[in-house]
């Protein structure tokens, strides 16, 4: 499934999250969007990751 082939991809960013990177670090080193050329990208593929792993995190993994 998706989620399984990008669980690496989710952990990083829950790790990120954890210590305290910014949206900017996050898009830009884990999912190689440039936050300066597409900063509205940049905030919603965050977000959208970030609430992935943490859906994956709590439903999937705890379930």
């Amino acid at each position: 499934s998706y989620d399984r082939q990008h669980s690496t991809i989710y952990l990083r960013i829950l790790d990120a999250c954890a210590d305290n990177a910014s949206v900017e670090e996050m898009a830009e080193l884990i999912l190689g969007i440039d936050p300066v050329l597409e900063p509205v990208r940049t905030r919603k593929a965050i977000r959208s990751h970030i609430d992935r792993a943490n859906w994956m995190m709590t439903t999937v993994l705890a379930g």
